[in-house]
């Protein structure tokens, strides 16, 4: 049975505050009761977000290591290139086979100096792209740039975008503009009728990514692929040099530009427009962004932003900012110090230009002119200031490549991205049985480990004593676990009276936390009466340690989607981190003289069932398991992709060795499992 999850609101965070006074007058009794069962003495619920980013600084400190070595010579510097795109391949992951780009033109438009060209290609089988080919008037063949979108839903029909393309196709560039999944015609997640289910490009970006990591994907990396299809397609036309080809993006179209040019070979110069920053800053300062921005795995790796420059040294690139952009322009500078670094070291200084524009977030007109000159000096020898004159931009419905407006209900038999991920999950099943036969001994439970992030061996830990409460006429003691490099753990715990010593203890989880338990205690009350203890904790990001609402847009469908994100930047995946903490709760049962001979018996719902469940494949100390409402199966999630809080459940990469019926069969041979 699927869990089931109240619906996220996002809240002002200042409201929040200036209400929780009245709060507690108006509920009375019940919010001194849930007041009385804190354990932590200062604001837990920053506590999560505030380790992450303390880890999250510790893994680019060692980047930072590693690149001030390499800069210190040329050789060096190569050495570390080649690093970062062996790495930046394994983030990417599960990448299409190239077939048939089975290319046409479904219409032309003739406009003043150059044409547009309505183009239909394939991505992968079924997979369908549309796309503006912009050709100069004259003779060719001319130099090619691709033309990358940013989140706006009109996509290439854009405003901005129509007059970067017209402008670049006047002087002198066959320009192809490709419409990104989610957007344009390419909505992924729609009705019959072709009308989108979700709010926006960047929900549907965030949906299919959380379902692409299963199987070892990206949604950053299906537009990467769209884009390398597109550049084939770009290099077949006769209009085009092939020798002379260029890729520009701005916005969530600059993610893409920074991600194709570090993959692509074939590219010669690029610009990239209201993207560049750091990292770092970006979680630290707005938290993650849309999930065509996340690979996961990337902190682990090193990777900063900077790093997608680095891979292009010492080839052209222009960096395009504005001072008052959101994307933070200290974090712009700062990347493009580092670069320039680079490419002094490589010899190139020249090659590398930043233009800082007093604006705000886009492409705009004096950005657009400088990214056209900077193309011209690269591509044609000609640094002549480039000046737009009025272009005629036209409206969406004429630049329709499709029937319909969308490709989901224009081409029979269209496969979208979700149904390719099913259909990769569904071909990983062999790869997941074939794993399942081969592995001995404790080769799945260390696998496991590995893709959740778990620390084979763990420090000892303290447990502190805070206080005692009275609930329901029994004694709870207030505790917290400590462990190096670990967030502290609160929990409550109660003995049975009269006893020193314990022979079964009940570790009690729920995703709203062990405040949750105490509103029903019917259960605690018969495992007190059987002489069994029962402890009750808040596994990080849960009960008094959850992110407040207001830090988590309702447009992510997940009420902890910065947390859950951040944590898979990291490679620790949060369900990973909550397995550690119960791990931690066995280790401290087991040094305690109480409980030392004590079976421990675990009680678990929702998303915390799935931590149990994969806590007792891992470890055998946990001897009985009762869990309900949580998910099915991984394949499940990527089938209903709507479905909210599914960040909280992605593990990267599960599905090429597991699905979750494959844990329950594990544990249901060591004992009873419903």
């Amino acid at each position: 049975m699927k869990p089931v999850f109240s619906e996220n609101k996002c809240y002002v965070y200042n409201y929040l505050l200036a209400m929780a006074a009245g709060l507690v007058l108006l509920l009375g009794p019940q919010m001194a009761h849930a007041q009385s069962s804190d354990v932590i003495e200062w604001s837990g619920h920053e506590m999560l977000n505030t380790y992450l980013m303390q880890q999250l600084h510790q893994q680019y400190d060692i980047r930072r290591q590693r690149l001030q070595q390499a800069m210190q010579s040329p050789q060096g510097l190569r050495a570390y290139q080649d690093e970062l795109r062996r790495d930046y391949r394994q983030l990417l992951g599960l990448l299409p086979e190239k077939v048939p780009l089975e290319a046409k033109v479904t219409g032309t438009l003739q406009q003043d100096g150059y044409r547009i060209e309505k183009v239909l290609y394939q991505s992968f089988p079924g997979h369908h792209v549309t796309a503006s080919l912009y050709v100069p008037r004259g003779h060719g063949p001319f130099p090619g740039a691709l033309l990358f979108c940013g989140h706006e839903p009109t996509a290439k029909a854009t405003p901005s975008y129509q007059q970067t393309a017209i402008l670049l196709a006047r002087h002198g560039f066959v320009v192809l503009m490709i419409d990104p999944i989610s957007q344009g015609e390419r909505h992924q997640l729609t009705d019959n009728a072709g009308k989108p289910l979700t709010r926006g490009g960047t929900t549907e970006h965030t949906l299919l990514n959380a379902a692409a990591a299963l199987v070892g994907s990206s949604a950053a990396a299906y537009e990467l692929w769209d884009n390398e299809r597109g550049l084939d397609y770009l290099l077949s036309r006769k209009e085009v040099d092939t020798a002379r080809i260029g890729c520009l993006g701005n916005s969530g179209g600059g993610t893409q530009a920074a991600y194709f040019m570090a993959f692509e070979p074939r590219i010669k110069v690029a610009a990239v427009c209201s993207y560049i920053t750091t990292r770092e800053r970006t979680f630290e300062l707005a938290g993650p962004l849309d999930g065509c921005v996340q690979l996961p795995n990337e902190g682990k790796l090193g990777l900063e932003i900077a790093d997608y420059m680095h891979m292009l040294a010492p080839k052209p690139l222009l960096v395009l900012a504005g001072r008052y952009d959101f994307v933070d322009y200290t974090g712009a500078e700062l990347a493009y110090e580092e670069a320039k670094k680079c490419y002094a070291v490589l010899g190139a200084p020249r090659r590398l230009s930043m233009v800082t524009i007093d604006d705000g977030h886009g492409i705009s007109q004096p950005k657009r002119e400088a990214a056209v000159q900077w193309f011209r000096r690269w591509l044609y020898g000609d640094d002549r200031r480039i000046k737009e004159t009025p272009a005629k931009v036209l409206s969406p419905e004429m630049l329709f490549c499709t029937t319909t407006g969308e490709v989901n209900n224009s081409i029979p038999g269209e496969v979208t991205v979700q149904q390719h991920l099913l259909q990769t999950a569904d071909a990983l099943a062999a790869k997941r049985r074939q794993f399942r036969q081969q592995a001995r001994g404790t080769a799945f439970a260390d696998t496991l480990r590995q893709l959740l992030g778990v620390h084979p061996q763990r420090a000892p830990v303290q447990v502190a004593h805070i206080d005692t409460i009275q609930y329901a006429g029994y004694t709870w003691e207030k505790c917290l676990l400590r462990s190096p490099q670990e967030p502290p753990l609160p929990f409550l715990l109660i003995r049975p009276e009269g006893r020193t010593a314990v022979q079964d203890v009940w570790i009690c989880l729920r995703d709203e936390g062990k405040r949750a338990w105490l509103d029903s205690t019917a259960f605690i009350q018969s495992c007190l009466r059987k002489g069994q203890a029962v402890l009750l904790p808040d596994l990080r990001g849960t009960g008094e340690t959850a992110d407040l609402p207001a830090f988590n847009h309702p447009k992510f469908y997940n009420r902890e989607y910065r947390n859950a994100v951040s944590s898979l930047h990291m490679g620790r995946p949060l369900p990973g981190q909550r397995v550690t903490d119960l791990l931690l709760l066995l280790d401290y049962l087991q040094s305690d003289a109480a409980f030392q001979r004590a079976a421990i018996r675990v009680k678990a719902s929702g998303m915390m069932a799935l931590t149990a469940l994969h806590a007792a494949v891992i470890d055998e100390r946990i001897s009985q398991l009762q869990a309900d409402r949580y998910v099915s199966s991984f394949t499940d999630m990527i089938r209903n992709v709507m479905d909210k809080d599914h960040y909280s459940a992605v593990i990267p990469r599960a599905l090429q060795y597991y699905d979750i019926p494959d844990l329950v069969r594990i544990v249901d041979k060591r004992f009873a499992f419903p």
